[in-house]
């Protein structure tokens, strides 16, 4: 019999401003993402992604009620789901609590998209800019 490995819920934003895309660097500082983070006890995962974009890229914004996506990961043996969500952001602080450890940037979305490694969390990234840009 397989053994069924437990899914974690994370959340993730896309975070758009004046037609570009938020990206911060990961924890290691060796690539670029969108925030993300575990499902927060007594938060569903639309506010889960809101709280994460506050706290690793200082941002404060309308997350959309309707996912855009999602894709899973595997890390340290554990299987990760990852619901991601886009953002309006209506204010982007100078100080925030992850400051210290992410840098953020400002991209178009074409240079958002080259720049995340990951490819399926690339491709919804696209996808989503893509359908803005149309809009």
């Amino acid at each position: 019999m397989a053994r069924r490995t437990k899914r974690h819920p994370q959340a993730a934003v896309i975070a758009m401003r004046r037609g570009r895309v938020c990206l911060i660097t990961s924890s290691s500082g060796k690539r670029w993402l969108v925030p993300k983070g575990n499902l927060m006890r007594g938060c569903d995962l639309r506010e889960t992604a809101a709280r994460e974009a506050w706290e690793e890229a200082g941002l404060v914004g309308r997350v959309r009620r309707h996912p855009l996506g999602r894709y899973e990961f595997e890390k340290l043996g554990c299987r990760y789901e990852v619901v991601v969500f886009c953002m309006t952001v209506e204010t982007a602080k100078r100080d925030w609590p992850e400051k210290g450890r992410r840098t953020r940037r400002w991209l178009r979305p074409e240079r958002a998209v080259q720049r995340i490694a990951y490819r399926p969390l690339r491709e919804i990234v696209a996808e989503a800019t893509a359908s803005r840009q149309a809009a």
